[in-house]
């Protein structure tokens, strides 16, 4: 069962390759179908293809899926999803800043760096250190707990906060629209924007988020990170940013979208699990 459903995963996720790629799916797919022995190897192999067709395609946003590998990530994320762990508040907030942890991290391979002296009790030292200006954007009320986990590593970054939030426009509840009321946000030109939002369904929010922000000046660089996002709303995205200069660092993919909007398998309501249901 489980070899299958990557093979679904993986089908879902070459229509992002290059043409290249994509011509070798079907010869993969038979690969992937040859038994469970190869389930290991399967795995690494779609992180390959991921990899090489992201350094070949210079007009892609650059995507990367934690969950490809097996990490301590893996736990939080299973009670995020879990129906009865998820009902304790602090110890589901607790976990978007776990992950937030692990991503902000990730993120920090992406910065510029350059070497500087520092002087210990002892000796002096040379290390590398960052050294982007950074400004951890947030949609709120969801975003707040994945807010602070990048605080704690970037703990002199700035702060810009977008209220931003989804509606539905007819009865069924099927079209959902989104709106932005607040925005708050130090000037960001020359600076590097990372825009955390726990939950990409459609790409809406991060979208208007980001267009909210741009009225603050023009980031040198924009990095996205959200817990869980939906394979759609990536490619909405893609579309909106067309450069390898931009980076999404997801904790997982989720194949689909239901009737309303909600990325499935998913979690439910990230602000309602963090904060309790809204009127």
């Amino acid at each position: 069962m489980q070899r299958y459903k990557f093979l679904h995963t993986f089908k879902l996720r070459a229509d992002n390759f290059p043409k290249k790629i994509r011509n070798i799916a079907p010869k993969v797919e038979k690969f992937l179908r040859l038994g469970k022995k190869k389930e290991r190897i399967s795995f690494v192999l779609l992180s390959t293809l991921r990899n090489f067709a992201q350094t070949n395609d210079k007009s892609t946003m650059k995507v990367i899926d934690l969950s490809d590998s097996n990490s301590v990530l893996n736990k939080y994320m299973s009670e995020l999803r879990n129906v009865d762990i998820q009902k304790e508040r602090m110890r589901f907030r607790q976990n978007i800043v776990r992950i937030g942890h692990v991503e902000a991290y990730e993120i920090s391979k992406f910065l510029s760096y350059s070497q500087k002296t520092i002087q210990t009790p002892l000796d002096e030292c040379k290390v590398n250190t960052y050294d982007d200006d950074i400004v951890v954007g947030t949609v709120f009320r969801a975003g707040l707990p994945l807010h602070q986990a990048f605080l704690d590593i970037f703990d002199e970054a700035g702060n810009a906060f977008v209220s931003a939030y989804r509606y539905y426009k007819d009865r069924e509840m099927n079209e959902v629209g989104i709106k932005v009321e607040y925005c708050a946000s130090p000037a960001l030109d020359g600076k590097t924007l990372i825009l955390v939002d726990p939950m990409l369904a459609t790409g809406g929010s991060l979208e208007l988020a980001f267009e909210a922000l741009k009225s603050k000046g023009t980031p040198q660089r924009l990095v996205m990170a959200c817990v869980i996002a939906a394979q759609s709303g990536i490619e909405y995205l893609q579309k909106i940013f067309p450069s390898d200069d931009v980076v999404l660092v997801c904790g997982a993919i989720d194949p689909i979208l239901n009737e309303h909007k909600y990325i499935v398998p998913g979690l439910g309501d990230a602000g309602d699990l963090m904060y309790g249901e809204k009127i």
